[in-house]
Protein backbone atom coordinates (compact mmCIF):
# COMPACT_ATOMS: atom_id res chain seq x y z
CA UNK A 1 0.00 0.00 0.00
CA UNK A 2 1.42 3.34 -0.97
CA UNK A 3 0.23 6.97 -0.40
CA UNK A 4 -0.97 8.53 -4.12
CA UNK A 5 -2.19 11.82 -3.18
CA UNK A 6 -2.78 14.13 -0.37
CA UNK A 7 -5.20 16.91 -0.53
CA UNK A 8 -5.53 20.10 1.68
CA UNK A 9 -9.12 22.15 1.48
CA UNK A 10 -9.54 25.21 2.94
CA UNK A 11 -13.10 25.41 4.63
CA UNK A 12 -14.65 28.18 6.97
CA UNK A 13 -17.54 27.80 9.24
CA UNK A 14 -18.63 30.38 11.38
CA UNK A 15 -18.90 30.25 14.94
CA UNK A 16 -21.87 30.89 16.72
CA UNK A 17 -20.36 33.76 19.08
CA UNK A 18 -16.62 34.91 18.69
CA UNK A 19 -14.45 33.09 21.55
CA UNK A 20 -11.76 35.34 23.42
CA UNK A 21 -8.92 34.63 25.36
CA UNK A 22 -5.84 36.53 26.28
CA UNK A 23 -3.61 35.58 22.82
CA UNK A 24 -6.79 36.27 20.98
CA UNK A 25 -9.66 35.58 19.26
CA UNK A 26 -11.87 33.80 16.45
CA UNK A 27 -14.65 34.21 14.71
CA UNK A 28 -14.51 32.04 11.94
CA UNK A 29 -12.82 28.29 12.21
CA UNK A 30 -10.83 28.86 8.81
CA UNK A 31 -9.54 25.26 9.20
CA UNK A 32 -8.07 22.74 6.28
CA UNK A 33 -9.40 19.58 5.78
CA UNK A 34 -6.54 16.54 4.83
CA UNK A 35 -7.03 13.89 3.46
CA UNK A 36 -4.46 11.56 2.29
CA UNK A 37 -5.48 8.78 -0.39
CA UNK A 38 -3.72 4.94 -1.43
CA UNK A 39 -3.59 2.60 -4.45
CA UNK A 40 -5.88 0.04 -1.98
CA UNK A 41 -8.59 2.58 -2.63
CA UNK A 42 -8.14 4.00 1.20
CA UNK A 43 -8.78 7.23 2.47
CA UNK A 44 -7.33 8.98 6.05
CA UNK A 45 -8.79 12.31 7.35
CA UNK A 46 -7.93 14.84 9.60
CA UNK A 47 -8.21 18.36 10.40
CA UNK A 48 -5.96 20.96 10.85
CA UNK A 49 -6.26 23.71 12.72
CA UNK A 50 -4.58 27.39 12.33
CA UNK A 51 -3.65 29.36 14.78
CA UNK A 52 -1.42 32.38 13.60
CA UNK A 53 -1.02 33.60 17.07
CA UNK A 54 0.18 30.88 18.80
CA UNK A 55 1.94 28.63 16.09
CA UNK A 56 2.08 31.50 12.95
CA UNK A 57 0.67 29.18 11.30
CA UNK A 58 -2.75 30.02 8.44
CA UNK A 59 -4.76 28.83 6.27
CA UNK A 60 -3.22 29.63 3.52
CA UNK A 61 0.27 28.55 4.58
CA UNK A 62 -0.94 24.87 5.54
CA UNK A 63 -2.67 24.62 2.45
CA UNK A 64 0.51 25.54 0.66
CA UNK A 65 3.17 23.67 2.96
CA UNK A 66 0.82 20.02 1.93
CA UNK A 67 0.51 20.61 -1.35
CA UNK A 68 4.05 21.86 -2.28
CA UNK A 69 5.92 20.52 0.23
CA UNK A 70 4.83 17.43 1.65
CA UNK A 71 2.60 16.15 -0.79
CA UNK A 72 5.51 15.28 -3.53
CA UNK A 73 8.43 13.80 -0.53
CA UNK A 74 5.48 11.93 1.17
CA UNK A 75 3.70 10.53 -2.08
CA UNK A 76 4.81 6.84 -3.01
CA UNK A 77 5.74 5.77 0.74
CA UNK A 78 3.69 3.55 2.65
CA UNK A 79 1.30 4.54 4.99
CA UNK A 80 3.07 2.37 7.78
CA UNK A 81 6.47 4.09 7.32
CA UNK A 82 5.69 6.75 10.33
CA UNK A 83 9.57 7.08 11.15
CA UNK A 84 10.28 7.80 6.97
CA UNK A 85 7.44 10.04 6.93
CA UNK A 86 8.51 12.16 9.73
CA UNK A 87 11.93 12.20 8.83
CA UNK A 88 10.67 13.70 5.49
CA UNK A 89 8.10 16.15 7.40
CA UNK A 90 11.18 17.47 9.57
CA UNK A 91 13.44 18.63 6.95
CA UNK A 92 10.64 21.33 7.13
CA UNK A 93 10.69 23.46 10.27
CA UNK A 94 7.73 24.61 12.30
CA UNK A 95 4.22 23.62 10.44
CA UNK A 96 3.21 21.60 13.40
CA UNK A 97 -0.41 21.58 13.03
CA UNK A 98 0.12 20.27 8.66
CA UNK A 99 2.27 17.67 9.94
CA UNK A 100 -0.19 16.67 12.34
CA UNK A 101 -3.09 16.37 10.36
CA UNK A 102 -0.88 14.21 7.78
CA UNK A 103 -0.04 12.23 10.41
CA UNK A 104 -3.16 11.52 11.94
CA UNK A 105 -4.49 10.56 8.64
CA UNK A 106 -2.10 8.11 8.40
CA UNK A 107 -2.96 6.30 11.62
CA UNK A 108 -6.54 6.44 10.24
CA UNK A 109 -5.39 4.42 7.13
CA UNK A 110 -3.32 2.30 9.25
CA UNK A 111 -6.75 1.53 10.86
CA UNK A 112 -8.81 0.84 8.43
CA UNK A 113 -6.14 -1.41 6.76
CA UNK A 114 -6.13 -4.09 9.44
CA UNK A 115 -9.90 -3.15 10.70
CA UNK A 116 -9.07 -1.69 13.95
CA UNK A 117 -9.80 1.41 15.63
CA UNK A 118 -7.15 3.62 16.18
CA UNK A 119 -7.65 4.28 19.84
CA UNK A 120 -6.95 0.10 19.98
CA UNK A 121 -3.65 0.62 17.73
CA UNK A 122 -2.66 3.51 20.23
CA UNK A 123 -3.46 1.54 23.94
CA UNK A 124 -7.24 0.68 24.14
CA UNK A 125 -7.08 1.73 27.15
CA UNK A 126 -11.39 3.01 27.09
CA UNK A 127 -13.58 3.70 24.64
CA UNK A 128 -14.51 7.21 25.98
CA UNK A 129 -13.49 10.49 27.60
CA UNK A 130 -15.30 13.07 30.15
CA UNK A 131 -15.24 16.05 28.71
CA UNK A 132 -14.16 19.53 30.34
CA UNK A 133 -15.85 22.94 28.35
CA UNK A 134 -13.56 25.93 27.78
CA UNK A 135 -15.42 29.35 29.37
CA UNK A 136 -13.95 32.57 27.43
CA UNK A 137 -13.74 35.92 28.33
CA UNK A 138 -17.61 37.68 29.35
CA UNK A 139 -18.92 39.32 32.39
CA UNK A 140 -19.03 36.74 35.08
CA UNK A 141 -23.11 36.56 34.88
CA UNK A 142 -22.85 35.42 31.43
CA UNK A 143 -19.33 33.17 31.67
CA UNK A 144 -22.03 31.44 34.85
CA UNK A 145 -24.71 31.28 32.74
CA UNK A 146 -23.27 29.50 30.24
CA UNK A 147 -21.30 27.14 32.14
CA UNK A 148 -25.14 26.25 33.81
CA UNK A 149 -26.22 25.83 30.46
CA UNK A 150 -23.28 23.49 29.47
CA UNK A 151 -24.06 22.01 33.07
CA UNK A 152 -27.43 21.10 32.45
CA UNK A 153 -27.61 20.00 29.00
CA UNK A 154 -25.04 17.91 28.55
CA UNK A 155 -23.66 17.12 31.88
CA UNK A 156 -20.44 18.56 32.31
CA UNK A 157 -18.78 19.18 35.27
CA UNK A 158 -15.53 20.26 34.60
CA UNK A 159 -14.58 23.81 33.26
CA UNK A 160 -11.68 25.27 31.74
CA UNK A 161 -11.36 29.08 32.37
CA UNK A 162 -9.55 31.40 30.43
CA UNK A 163 -7.93 34.38 31.96
CA UNK A 164 -5.14 36.62 31.48
CA UNK A 165 -7.35 39.77 31.51
CA UNK A 166 -5.53 42.97 32.94
CA UNK A 167 -6.39 44.09 35.71
CA UNK A 168 -6.24 40.60 37.29
CA UNK A 169 -9.18 41.10 39.59
CA UNK A 170 -11.40 40.44 36.59
CA UNK A 171 -10.75 37.16 36.17
CA UNK A 172 -10.47 36.31 39.85
CA UNK A 173 -14.12 37.87 40.56
CA UNK A 174 -14.69 35.55 37.15
CA UNK A 175 -13.69 32.70 39.01
CA UNK A 176 -15.37 33.36 42.28
CA UNK A 177 -18.81 33.69 40.23
CA UNK A 178 -18.61 30.66 39.09
CA UNK A 179 -17.23 28.57 41.69
CA UNK A 180 -20.39 30.24 43.47
CA UNK A 181 -22.56 29.56 40.68
CA UNK A 182 -21.76 26.48 40.22
CA UNK A 183 -21.48 24.58 43.52
CA UNK A 184 -18.53 22.55 45.25
CA UNK A 185 -19.15 19.58 42.75
CA UNK A 186 -17.44 21.56 39.46
CA UNK A 187 -14.05 21.36 38.61
CA UNK A 188 -12.51 24.08 37.88
CA UNK A 189 -8.84 25.44 36.25
CA UNK A 190 -7.41 28.48 34.51
CA UNK A 191 -5.74 29.40 31.78
CA UNK A 192 -4.01 32.12 31.11
CA UNK A 193 -2.60 32.20 27.36
CA UNK A 194 0.77 33.97 28.48
CA UNK A 195 -1.62 37.18 29.77
CA UNK A 196 -0.05 38.05 32.73
CA UNK A 197 3.43 38.67 34.03
CA UNK A 198 4.70 36.13 36.66
CA UNK A 199 4.27 38.61 39.63
CA UNK A 200 1.01 39.57 38.26
CA UNK A 201 -0.18 35.14 37.94
CA UNK A 202 1.52 34.85 41.80
CA UNK A 203 -1.18 37.66 42.78
CA UNK A 204 -4.13 36.42 41.35
CA UNK A 205 -3.23 32.79 42.69
CA UNK A 206 -3.65 34.10 45.98
CA UNK A 207 -6.63 35.96 45.76
CA UNK A 208 -7.99 32.69 44.03
CA UNK A 209 -7.31 30.54 46.90
CA UNK A 210 -10.04 29.09 48.87
CA UNK A 211 -11.72 28.29 45.32
CA UNK A 212 -10.26 24.89 44.93
CA UNK A 213 -8.94 24.67 41.19
CA UNK A 214 -6.78 21.80 39.93
CA UNK A 215 -4.65 23.61 37.69
CA UNK A 216 -3.38 26.76 36.22
CA UNK A 217 -1.82 26.48 32.38
CA UNK A 218 0.50 29.06 31.04
CA UNK A 219 -0.27 31.99 33.23
CA UNK A 220 3.01 33.96 32.25
CA UNK A 221 5.17 33.25 28.85
CA UNK A 222 7.71 30.75 29.40
CA UNK A 223 9.99 32.61 28.13
CA UNK A 224 10.46 35.08 31.31
CA UNK A 225 12.10 31.95 32.43
CA UNK A 226 13.31 33.15 35.84
CA UNK A 227 10.00 35.15 36.41
CA UNK A 228 7.99 31.44 35.14
CA UNK A 229 10.73 28.70 37.55
CA UNK A 230 9.78 31.84 40.02
CA UNK A 231 6.32 31.31 39.76
CA UNK A 232 5.95 27.47 39.19
CA UNK A 233 8.14 26.72 42.52
CA UNK A 234 5.92 28.54 44.62
CA UNK A 235 2.17 27.59 42.76
CA UNK A 236 0.54 24.74 45.20
CA UNK A 237 -1.32 23.69 42.17
CA UNK A 238 -0.12 21.48 39.14
CA UNK A 239 1.23 24.27 36.39
CA UNK A 240 0.71 23.17 32.83
CA UNK A 241 2.94 23.69 30.09
CA UNK A 242 0.57 24.22 26.86
CA UNK A 243 2.20 25.96 23.93
CA UNK A 244 5.50 26.12 25.36
CA UNK A 245 5.83 22.68 25.50
CA UNK A 246 4.72 21.85 21.81
CA UNK A 247 7.49 19.04 20.80
CA UNK A 248 9.24 16.12 23.15
CA UNK A 249 12.34 18.21 23.53
CA UNK A 250 10.60 21.15 24.80
CA UNK A 251 8.62 19.13 27.30
CA UNK A 252 11.59 18.33 28.56
CA UNK A 253 12.93 20.86 29.13
CA UNK A 254 9.63 22.50 30.71
CA UNK A 255 9.93 19.84 33.20
CA UNK A 256 13.50 18.89 34.02
CA UNK A 257 14.14 23.06 34.10
CA UNK A 258 11.15 23.72 37.21
CA UNK A 259 8.89 25.71 34.63
CA UNK A 260 5.81 23.21 34.39
CA UNK A 261 4.52 20.41 36.53
CA UNK A 262 2.14 18.94 33.93
CA UNK A 263 1.77 18.89 30.35
CA UNK A 264 -1.09 19.64 27.89
CA UNK A 265 -1.36 16.94 25.32
CA UNK A 266 -3.29 18.17 21.74
CA UNK A 267 -3.14 16.20 18.79
CA UNK A 268 -3.87 19.11 16.39
CA UNK A 269 -0.06 19.59 16.90
CA UNK A 270 1.50 16.45 17.65
CA UNK A 271 -0.49 14.33 15.66
CA UNK A 272 -0.97 10.86 17.57
CA UNK A 273 3.08 9.88 16.84
CA UNK A 274 4.70 12.69 19.06
CA UNK A 275 1.68 12.38 21.07
CA UNK A 276 2.49 9.14 22.07
CA UNK A 277 6.33 10.81 22.69
CA UNK A 278 5.09 13.17 24.90
CA UNK A 279 2.79 11.02 26.42
CA UNK A 280 5.24 8.49 27.06
CA UNK A 281 7.59 11.44 28.67
CA UNK A 282 5.27 12.45 30.70
CA UNK A 283 4.34 8.59 32.14
CA UNK A 284 7.87 8.07 32.66
CA UNK A 285 8.70 11.34 34.51
CA UNK A 286 5.64 10.89 36.96
CA UNK A 287 3.45 14.13 35.84
CA UNK A 288 -0.19 14.31 34.97
CA UNK A 289 -1.21 15.14 31.11
CA UNK A 290 -4.75 16.56 29.92
CA UNK A 291 -5.73 16.66 26.57
CA UNK A 292 -6.46 19.97 25.50
CA UNK A 293 -8.20 21.46 22.37
CA UNK A 294 -7.24 23.96 19.33
CA UNK A 295 -10.58 25.17 19.21
CA UNK A 296 -10.67 22.03 16.70
CA UNK A 297 -13.89 21.12 15.09
CA UNK A 298 -15.80 17.65 15.39
CA UNK A 299 -13.03 15.77 13.18
CA UNK A 300 -10.13 17.35 15.19
CA UNK A 301 -12.17 16.59 18.36
CA UNK A 302 -12.60 13.25 17.98
CA UNK A 303 -9.17 12.71 17.50
CA UNK A 304 -8.34 14.13 20.58
CA UNK A 305 -10.61 11.65 21.84
CA UNK A 306 -9.58 8.86 20.17
CA UNK A 307 -6.10 9.91 21.88
CA UNK A 308 -6.98 10.49 25.33
CA UNK A 309 -9.07 7.37 25.54
CA UNK A 310 -6.21 4.80 24.24
CA UNK A 311 -3.94 5.53 27.75
CA UNK A 312 -4.60 5.77 31.44
CA UNK A 313 -3.10 8.71 32.46
CA UNK A 314 -4.54 10.88 29.90
CA UNK A 315 -7.90 9.75 30.39
CA UNK A 316 -7.57 10.21 33.93
CA UNK A 317 -9.09 13.70 33.64
CA UNK A 318 -11.59 15.64 31.60
CA UNK A 319 -10.57 16.21 28.50
CA UNK A 320 -11.28 19.81 26.82
CA UNK A 321 -13.45 17.96 23.68
CA UNK A 322 -16.49 20.68 23.77
CA UNK A 323 -15.05 23.71 21.72
CA UNK A 324 -17.11 21.97 18.64
CA UNK A 325 -20.60 23.25 19.98
CA UNK A 326 -19.38 26.63 19.55
CA UNK A 327 -19.17 26.18 16.09
CA UNK A 328 -22.40 26.87 13.68
CA UNK A 329 -22.33 23.93 11.71
CA UNK A 330 -19.57 21.09 10.86
CA UNK A 331 -18.18 18.67 8.53
CA UNK A 332 -19.41 15.10 9.72
CA UNK A 333 -22.23 13.17 8.27
CA UNK A 334 -22.76 11.97 11.49
CA UNK A 335 -22.04 14.92 14.11
CA UNK A 336 -20.74 13.77 17.63
CA UNK A 337 -22.89 14.20 20.99
CA UNK A 338 -21.61 14.57 24.34
CA UNK A 339 -23.93 12.63 26.86
CA UNK A 340 -23.47 12.36 30.44
CA UNK A 341 -20.45 14.93 30.45
CA UNK A 342 -18.52 12.30 28.13
CA UNK A 343 -18.07 11.43 24.46
CA UNK A 344 -17.20 8.17 22.80
CA UNK A 345 -15.07 7.44 19.85
CA UNK A 346 -16.37 5.95 17.00
CA UNK A 347 -16.74 2.01 16.62
CA UNK A 348 -15.32 0.74 13.34
CA UNK A 349 -11.63 0.50 11.86
CA UNK A 350 -9.70 3.65 11.55
CA UNK A 351 -10.99 6.84 13.34
CA UNK A 352 -14.42 6.50 11.98
CA UNK A 353 -14.97 9.66 10.19
CA UNK A 354 -17.57 10.12 7.78
CA UNK A 355 -18.06 13.42 5.78
CA UNK A 356 -21.07 14.92 4.38
CA UNK A 357 -20.52 16.01 0.72
CA UNK A 358 -22.60 18.13 1.12
CA UNK A 359 -21.45 19.96 3.81
CA UNK A 360 -17.80 19.73 2.06
CA UNK A 361 -19.36 21.49 -0.94
CA UNK A 362 -20.32 24.33 1.11
CA UNK A 363 -17.79 25.31 3.25
CA UNK A 364 -14.85 24.85 1.44
CA UNK A 365 -13.06 27.98 0.22
CA UNK A 366 -11.10 26.59 -2.90
CA UNK A 367 -13.89 26.03 -5.73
Amino acid sequence: MKITEIEAIPFAIPYKKPLKFASGEVHTAEHVLVRVHTDDGLTGIAEAPPRPFTYGETQESIVAVISKVFAPQLTGLAPTAREAVHHRLNRTVGNPTAKSAVDMALWDIIGQSVGLPVTELLGGFTDRMRVSHMVGFAPPEQMVDEARRIRDTYGITTFKVKVGRRPFRLDVEACRALREGLGDEAELYIDGNRGWTASESARALRAMEGLDLTLAEELCPADDVMGRRWLVARTGIPFVADESATRPGEVTRELLGGSATAISIKTARTGFTYSQRVHHLCEGLGVEAVMGNQIDGQIGTLCTAVFGSAYELTARRAGELSNFLDMSDDLLAEPLRIEDGTLRVREGAGLGIALDPDKLARYRQDT
